[in-house]
């Protein structure tokens, strides 16, 4: 029984120095203290720790830090997730109590007539608007409340490691992602609304984080089976805008997070514009099965 406990305090990952939550494998390769994603910052040989970079900085002002995966290195790394639960929040109460027209002309709506003329997204271009709008709107407290409460859980830990930039293009690229899942399936009669594919994305690209980062993947793996669960279990959930969201947001992340240093701009940006075109392709190859 003892060398029983011995061998799995052995096991034990470190927690972070920053973050006595988080258990961690990697240390900073300067002054050797175990860091988490959220603490790790991109160097010529391994990761830094916060303090590290700021000393290094103040030794060399002209070199300014960056995150691990190329993004500016900020005092606030929540920045983009506070505004993005603000505009949520924001276009609740427009569209819930002060405009309720707004509900219509902001929601994935897409149908087609029995004689082939197209309704909103399927009318063409000049309604495709509804693929973003309808990603930041919501008409029941318990779905922005659920939908914000994950973004605000799961977001500052991406953004702080991708950076303010690239944090927002996933977090985007998966909600239209998702809303053109939902048109391709069900384009010729669909009414969809919430900011779900796009926090799918973010869990989606979470689970890339951990992976390279070496982290246990348990536990945000069970938190998108249980989510998934709840997709595919309670009516009304639009199951098709959560894959399409999730798969965007892994290709993305994937995309971000394994990027050679070298070319690491030119692989992230050329990861979102495949992304985009792949939106793109699947809104004209549905348009053009609708109405011939």
């Amino acid at each position: 029984m003892a060398q029983d406990e011995a061998a799995a305090e052995a096991h034990v990952l470190p927690r972070c120095y920053r973050h006595a939550d988080q258990e961690t494998g990697v240390s900073c390769s300067r002054c050797g203290r175990p860091i988490c994603p959220q603490c790790m910052i991109d160097a010529s040989v391994g990761f830094h720790c916060p303090e590290c970079v700021r000393g290094a900085t103040a030794a060399r002002p002209a070199q300014a830090p960056t995150t691990r995966f190329g993004g500016r290195l900020t005092g606030d790394g929540a920045l983009v997730t506070k505004i993005l639960v603000g505009i949520n929040l924001v276009v609740f109460l427009l569209a819930g109590y002060l405009d309720k027209s707004l509900a219509n002309q902001w929601e994935l709506y897409s149908y087609v007539s029995p004689s082939g003329t197209g309704y909103g997204v399927a009318a063409g271009p000049d309604q495709w608007y509804r693929l973003l709008t309808a990603t930041f709107l919501h008409t029941a407290p318990l779905h922005v409340g659920s939908n914000m409460l994950a973004l605000w859980w799961m977001g500052p830990t991406l953004e702080r490691v991708l950076g303010r930039v690239r944090y927002l293009a996933l977090y985007l690229v998966s909600g239209l992602a998702g809303s053109a899942l939902v048109y391709l399936v069900a384009g010729s009669a669909v009414a969809s609304l919430g900011a779900s594919g796009a926090i799918f994305g973010v869990f989606g690209a979470t689970a890339v984080l951990y992976r390279v980062a070496r982290q246990p993947l348990g536990p945000v793996i069970a938190l998108i089976v249980f989510n998934l669960v709840i997709t595919f279990s309670v009516p009304q959930v639009d199951w098709r805008a959560h894959i399409g969201g999730l798969v965007a947001g892994v290709l993305t992340g994937i995309g971000m997070m394994y990027a050679p240093r070298a070319n690491r701009n030119l692989v992230q940006a050329g990861t979102v514009v495949v992304m985009l075109a792949v939106v793109v392709a699947i809104v004209l190859v549905e348009s053009a099965r609708l109405t011939g």
